[in-house]
């Protein structure tokens, strides 16, 4: 089930989402989910799905989940370090990225995100935040 709601709401944070397509399932401290639907215009040779495509999921779903996990009087996130293992080709379906906090700190918030393809393990994400605050 997708909130438009949350769809909305994760759009107008974060725009490439809309040019990409990614709706948002879930948005919780504990677990983001977002995911798109596999298509030629995202894809590299052989109408697989282009890697930068897949590091855009997760780390829109990574930032989402530390932005659900900010600390008080922060106001925003950012990724500083991202790191990608690609396990398989994207042929076709549904991509879908879940993100869960490893590590939610007072200037750093550490995600790992799993992204499937129809349920199959495809890359798995590990990437640091780091915490805005506002300057004074």
């Amino acid at each position: 089930m997708v909130s438009t709601d949350l769809t909305t709401y994760v759009r107008q944070r974060m725009p490439l989402c809309e040019t990409l397509g990614i709706r948002a399932e879930k948005l919780d401290a504990d677990e983001v989910i977002l995911w798109l639907k596999w298509a030629p215009e995202l894809c590299t040779s052989n109408e697989m799905l282009h890697g930068g495509t897949v590091m855009a999921l997760a780390d829109s779903a990574g930032g989402a989940a530390a932005m659900a996990n900010l600390p008080e009087g922060a106001v925003g996130t950012s990724t500083i370090e991202s790191k990608t293992n690609f396990l398989g080709a994207i042929r076709g379906g549904q991509i879908i990225a879940t993100s869960r906090p490893l590590h939610v700190g007072s200037s750093t918030i550490v995600i790992e995100t799993e992204v499937r393809n129809n349920d199959k393990l495809v890359a798995k994400v590990t990437q640091t935040q780091t915490v805005l605050r506002p300057r004074i």
